[in-house]
């Protein structure tokens, strides 16, 4: 009698939901469409979103931006570092989400997972070293102190990139948020799930709502709003083809974002290096007067 109700059991589909400012709406425009693997068959329904969705994920990165950017490196660090734990503990969803997208066998998409996981642990653990690295003392002619440090851009546009699902994915989103930023991602037009559910492993780690907000639709369509976004301070193009890029580089000059053009990768398990840390930081310059001791004039 079991046997006979098991194979007539109907298995539970998977609703794939956007995630925006801690939450998960579905797409203000109600539109979905359909993803598939390698070889045509329908994994699921993802949301398609519209202009409306890009526009309050804006909204929700600001909001979080402050509080994420005053938070200590240190527990910005511990924060992501928990993220990975996530990770690992949705192994197996992961390998079989990544394998589907991108016609991988299931020890190929294990490798894959598992230079992600390792991937954001490297990105958790500069958090509170890139400082030391492009920050320092300035030798000015004169008695003064002169200290650089960086500071985060603000909220970063990120088209993440079209072939690499998980792994091009967390390569070009965990740097962002490491320094301080806030993200509004575009995961992959075409393999979009192992992102959206990047977003609920987000939802459920220490990371603020807002910080990370991940859209899923037609890249070109949801980008172009981002690019001339107003309260957007930066854009990352690695999923932009050249054409798509280059509007959007134009967009993005109305309010002077910072840009950063789509960089051919051939393997995206090589060593990242700092490159995408630095992209999107400013740095602060103060000068200090230092005083003079004694008779000689010495300073300190």
């Amino acid at each position: 009698m079991s046997d006979k109700s098991e194979q007539q059991r109907l298995s539970v589909f998977k609703t794939y939901k956007l995630y925006v400012g801690g939450k998960f709406p579905r797409s203000e425009s109600g539109r979905v469409y359909e993803v598939t693997d390698s070889k045509g068959k329908w994994l699921a329904n993802a949301p398609q979103s519209s202009r409306k969705d890009a526009r309050d994920a804006v909204v929700a990165a600001r909001k979080a931006f402050g509080g994420w950017a005053g938070a200590t490196a240190y527990n910005r660090g511990q924060v992501l570092y928990r993220v990975a734990e996530m990770l690992e503990g949705r192994r197996a969803q992961f390998v079989h989400e990544v394998a589907d997208a991108e016609g991988l066998s299931k020890s190929k998409a294990a490798e894959q997972v598992e230079a992600t996981i390792d991937r954001w642990v490297w990105y958790a653990g500069w958090t509170d070293k890139i400082a030391q690295v492009v920050g320092g003392g300035n030798p000015v002619a004169g008695p003064y102190f002169n200290l650089s440090s960086p500071e985060p851009t603000g909220v970063v546009a990120v088209l993440a990139p079209q072939e690499s699902s998980f792994l091009g994915l967390v390569s070009v989103l965990a740097p962002v948020i490491a320094t301080g930023n806030t993200a509004v991602v575009v995961a992959s037009e075409r393999s979009p799930l192992p992102a959206l559910s990047l977003g609920e492993v987000l939802a459920t780690s220490d990371v603020p709502g807002g910080v990370v907000n991940v859209l899923s639709g037609r890249t070109a369509e949801i980008a172009a709003p981002l690019a001339s976004h107003q309260d957007v301070n930066a854009i990352d193009l690695a999923g932009a083809d050249e054409v798509l890029a280059k509007e959007l580089e134009i967009a993005a000059a109305d309010n002077l974002k910072r840009v950063l053009r789509p960089q051919p990768v051939d393997d995206w398990t090589a060593a990242p290096g700092i490159d995408r840390l630095t992209a999107f930081l400013e740095t602060k310059t103060v000068w200090h007067p230092t005083g003079s001791l004694g008779a000689s004039g010495s300073a300190y």
